[in-house]
């Protein structure tokens, strides 16, 4: 049966169809395959290509984060197991993709009202793809963290197992749902459980006015940025004004009434900056901005988008400005975004624009242990299932799944075997950025 395009809503009798007859496709119990040393590419080679247009002085900085464990290692290489999925089959049977679904790219952000939730935060490589690539990166990212955290194989598998059960009955759940009621699922948990409680603490605390304090300073009646080693760096005039011309064109991405609220602010200091570990190495820039006066603060990033990892590996076009998807994507996934969400170019480069650290927070990987992990699984599973119905077709990808677990033990046995790969990688990766030899295609 041929796939129906993304604008066509199948009826419920033909969704189920075209789900199952994606089983004669790829059955369900060839989803999970993956065998060890059968990969026709050089991970080493993968690292060097993505780094082609990075900045290249901060290389190091990205080298020495990845080297720090297996699980920022996998952090920073989604590129790798995006030329390792691109290799094998798929269902065909498309949604809008996180892209880098791994457990660290879950957490706690501002709504337009206020309200602190937790949700999928990052969407840097999001595009139109397979459903289970997300679930396959995800899940991968657990038996990680499992064994970063010191837990044991098998308490890690039990923890991926869940997982995937989990993501499994929620889109059962999803596909029984009318279409406005999937839009709408908000994700209900007790924020003050143990296994979110320290990140939403933090996230009450991300605030403009704690932002302002920690980096910014007073200094002849103008308010600029502090200079902190391997965070925030100051750049010359010239950089500074190209990033404000282009917040006028991202000015005109933002609906009008967001557009009233921008237009209140006035920008006082612009900076360079270095966060995450995928990212390092594109140009991040922060800006500071006033409203009323200095206890009326503003922080907005503005990060380059390069192309999705993914986007060589399907039939697509390419987006004419990966900032746009980037904001599109996330629209997508979510159910409530960021206030002042855009996007603009600036000298030929792509950005994505939105508020800094407004209430926002991660969780500290060392501390799933136990029923944390498996609890914090579930939640991401119902997290990225929510995304995927909203965004794909819920009923397809629940018929293609069926009621018999042949799809989740398959999924199972690739996340152990996967994580084996990533581990084998991640001594290849270190044993070259120890020697040396680990340089980039070419300096940007």
């Amino acid at each position: 049966m041929q796939a129906p395009k993304r604008s066509e809503q199948l009826s419920r009798k033909d969704a189920e169809k075209y789900g199952r007859a994606q089983r004669k496709h790829l059955s369900r119990s060839e989803l999970g395959q993956y065998k060890l040393g059968e990969r026709q590419f050089d991970p080493l080679q993968v690292i060097r290509e993505s780094c082609r247009s990075r900045l290249t002085k901060l290389l190091s900085v990205k080298y020495k984060l990845m080297a720090a464990s297996i699980f920022a290692f996998y952090r920073g290489t989604v590129e790798i197991m995006a030329a390792d999925l691109a290799a094998a089959k798929n269902t065909s049977i498309e949604t809008q993709l996180c892209g880098d679904a791994h457990i660290r790219n879950f957490g706690f952000f501002a709504t337009p009202d206020a309200e602190v939730v937790f949700d999928v935060n990052d969407f840097d490589e999001t595009c139109r793809g397979p459903w289970e690539w997300d679930v396959k990166r995800l899940v991968t990212s657990i038996v990680l963290a499992g064994h970063e955290a010191g837990e044991t194989g098998n308490k890690c598998r039990q923890s991926a197992k869940l997982f995937l059960s989990e993501y499994c009955s929620w889109m059962h759940r999803f596909a029984g749902m009318t279409t406005i009621d999937v839009a709408r699922h908000r994700v209900r948990r007790n924020l003050n459980q143990p296994v979110l409680r320290d990140a939403l603490m933090k996230a009450e605390r991300a605030t403009p006015a704690t932002n302002l304090q920690k980096l910014a300073r007073k200094t002849n009646r103008k308010w600029v940025f502090r200079e902190i080693p391997d965070q925030v760096f100051k750049i010359e005039k010239a950089e500074k004004a190209e990033v404000l011309d282009g917040l006028r064109e991202y000015r005109q991405t933002l609906s009008p009434d967001h557009q009233l609220i921008f237009d209140r602010f006035h920008p006082v200091d612009v900076a360079f900056r270095i966060a995450g570990t995928g990212s390092v190495g594109t140009r991040d820039y922060v800006v500071l901005l006033f409203g009323r006066d200095e206890n009326d603060p503003l922080f907005l990033q503005v990060k380059e988008e390069p192309p999705s990892a993914y986007i060589n590996s399907l039939k697509h076009p390419h987006p004419a400005n990966d900032g746009q998807r980037v904001v599109e994507g996330q629209l997508a996934l979510q159910v409530q975004s960021d206030l002042l969400l855009g996007w603009c170019s600036i000298e030929k480069r792509d950005y994505l624009v939105r508020q800094l650290n407004d209430h926002k927070s991660a969780l500290d990987i060392a501390t799933l242990k136990g029923r944390r992990l498996i609890e914090y699984g579930r939640l991401c599973a119902e997290l990225l299932a929510k995304g995927h119905a909203r965004s794909g077709d819920p009923i397809a990808i629940a018929a293609y799944l069926g009621n018999s677990g042949k799809a989740a033990d398959s999924l199972l046995g690739f996340a152990m075997n996967y994580a084996a790969q990533v581990e084998a990688d991640y001594k290849t990766f270190v044993k070259a950025w120890k020697s040396g030899t680990l340089k980039p295609v070419n300096r940007a």
